[in-house]
Formats: C-alpha cells, structure tokens, sequence
C-alpha cells in the first residue's frame, strides 16, 4: 500500500469513526433494547458503499481515491461487524433472546435490501446475459 493510498484511508477512517462515536453519543441505546443506533449506522453504510461502488465501477475506476478515502476509510470505521455481534452477544447473555434474534435478522435482511436499494438508484442492469438466457 502506497503512503497516498494509507494516507487516503487513515484520514476517511478518522472521519467515520468521529461520526460513528458522535451518533452513537447522541442516540444512546439502553441495556436490553434493540440496538436503533448501530442498525441505522450499518444499513445506511451498506446503502452508500453500493451507491459508491457502482459509481466507481460505472466510471472504470474501481480503484479510485474515493474508494479508498470513503469506502475502505469511512464507511469501514463507520460501520460496525464487531459492535454488531458485541450487543447480539450481549442481549443473547441478559436473555432477550427475541430482541437478539430480531436484531441479527432485521439487520442482515435490511443491510441486503439497503444493497439491492443502491443498485437500483444507481440504475444497475445485469452486464451480461446468463448461459441460455433468450434462447429458444
């Protein structure tokens, strides 16, 4: 990895992490609720780093600077696996069993719709046809 390149991603990762830590200050959730903060903080990263993506892909710059400041920077210290299956853990522990399994499964269906929702505002069409696709 180039110094430029560390430099980009170090700098992105300051500035989600900082937003990561203001919201979560600001929203705080309570011990044994859904975790509101973290779920939003996540499907919403989900959403901008596809949005971003196949901007980048689009323009044939998969490596652009933007990637590395705001895709791998911010939105990787924004976004949060690790927080994420911390409090899964912890509501799993203080037995809100049925907050922990709606939680684990409202993000991994939101954080999958949030992919398909940015697929579909960067107006993203299958590349190439599948194998038999249009034959008769």
């Amino acid at each position: 990895m180039t110094r430029r390149a560390l430099g980009l991603v170090a700098v992105g990762g300051i500035v989600g992490a900082l937003a990561r830590y203001g919201l979560s200050r600001a929203f705080p959730v309570g011990s044994g609720t859904f975790p509101t903060t973290t779920f939003v903080m996540n499907v919403s990263g989900a959403f901008v780093l596809t949005v971003l993506l196949e901007w980048l892909v689009r323009r044939g710059a998969p490596e652009h600077w933007l990637r590395l400041l705001i895709g791998v920077g911010a939105l990787g210290a924004f976004t949060t696996m690790s927080t994420f299956a911390t409090e899964l853990a912890l509501l799993w522990r203080d037995h809100e069993r049925v907050t922990a399994v709606e939680y684990a499964l409202a993000s991994v269906i939101a954080g999958a719709l949030a992919v398909l929702l940015g697929l579909v505002v960067t107006g993203w069409r299958r590349a190439t046809p599948l194998p038999d696709e249009g034959e008769s």
